[in-house]
């Protein structure tokens, strides 16, 4: 049995701490307001976020951070990506000896384009950074706090780490592979949003099952194309963090990213999306870092590049998809082929 702190009590942080509970685990839950914190602690349920869901006893809420991590061995950070450093220099503060930081939020941060785990390298010192484990793949929280079955992928430079916390989350009901390719893993979770947007957006503005295939497989060589460039293995995107991810992200009404994107294709300015949803929705942030990361790189992405133009300078959803299908002939086998070079 181990005591594990849960930093972030959105959706996917608690369906994560259901699965910690479910296993036997002491868990510790952090979140930033009294009233979820004190739901969550004496009604056990969390149902702004996941609502009709009981919690188990063994899931403890609090608002402070120095409580949740004193007794922690591993700690899992569920955040968004644009609040990763802010938490990360309030969690060094409280931090004395090594622990395992295992992340499950997916994104890249505009500007530096770094991935979260080199965030986190950079933020925690080493005297107090055991190892760092990504957490990602096709999970929708709300059927993982049903129990619902679902499969994931850790993926650590340190095996050991990574198999420590496929220990700690594999059940009959939540089943969790190891991966050692962290680039690849943690830019497939990333990614995939950006995809995701546009899945939605085709939805929106009506078109069917074949513009959608078509999105999700160009996504998929995209996403491989800037991946490969940057080092991850190319048979980490027909994974369940590849391939998985985005099919469930690109296909489901759970999706953030789609439903986002859908009322883009609805003819919703963003701003408007973005306070209806109520929620983060990392694609956006993604989708300017990997436009900006794709440019600096010379890596051909037209999905991201349309789609950042929808997002950021008002370019019309239908345009979008219009410059799609009208860009110069070429070869998918070549295309697929260059990843290798």
């Amino acid at each position: 049995m181990d005591n594990v702190a849960v930093l972030g009590a959105g959706s996917w942080g608690t369906a994560l701490a259901i699965v910690l509970a479910d296993n036997g685990h002491n868990v510790s839950l952090w979140g930033r307001r009294e009233d979820q914190v004190n739901e969550i602690n004496n009604d056990h349920k969390n149902e702004k976020y996941l609502p009709g869901v009981e919690l188990p006893e063994n899931i403890q809420a609090t608002t402070q951070l120095k409580e949740c991590v004193k007794e922690a061995d591993t700690i899992v950070l569920v955040t968004p990506t644009k609040a990763m450093r802010e938490v990360l220099g309030q969690l060094k503060k409280e931090l004395s000896s090594p622990v395992t930081i295992v992340h499950a939020s997916k994104g890249i941060e505009p500007g530096t384009y770094k991935r979260i785990s080199e965030i986190i390298e950079e933020e925690l010192p080493l005297s107090v950074l055991d190892s760092v484990v990504v957490l990602s793949g096709p999970s929708h929280a709300e059927e993982v706090s049903l129990r619902q079955p679902t499969t994931v992928t850790v993926s650590s430079v340190n095996m050991k780490s990574a198999e420590k916390v496929q220990d700690l989350f594999i059940n009959q009901n939540f089943r969790v592979y190891t991966n050692p390719d962290v680039v690849g893993v943690e830019l497939g979770g990333a990614l995939k949003n950006i995809i995701a947007l546009g899945a939605g957006l085709s939805d929106g503005l009506g078109y069917g099952d074949n513009a959608k295939a078509a999105l999700i497989t160009r996504g998929l060589a995209e996403i491989a194309r800037l991946g490969t460039h940057m080092g991850a293995n190319p048979l980490t995107f027909s994974g369940l963090t590849g391939i998985g991810d985005l099919i469930v992200t690109c296909t489901s009404v759970h999706s953030r990213n789609w439903r986002a994107g859908n009322m883009l294709g609805k003819g919703m300015k963003l701003e408007d999306v973005l306070e209806n949803m109520g929620m983060v929705v990392e694609g956006v942030r993604t989708t300017q870092a990997a436009y900006e990361l794709s440019k600096r790189e010379e890596v051909e992405m037209p999905i991201t590049q349309v789609l950042y133009d929808v997002l950021f300078n008002n370019k019309g959803a239908k345009q979008a998809v219009d410059d799609l299908m009208q860009r110069s002939r070429t070869h998918e086998v070549e295309d697929v082929s260059s990843l290798k070079s």
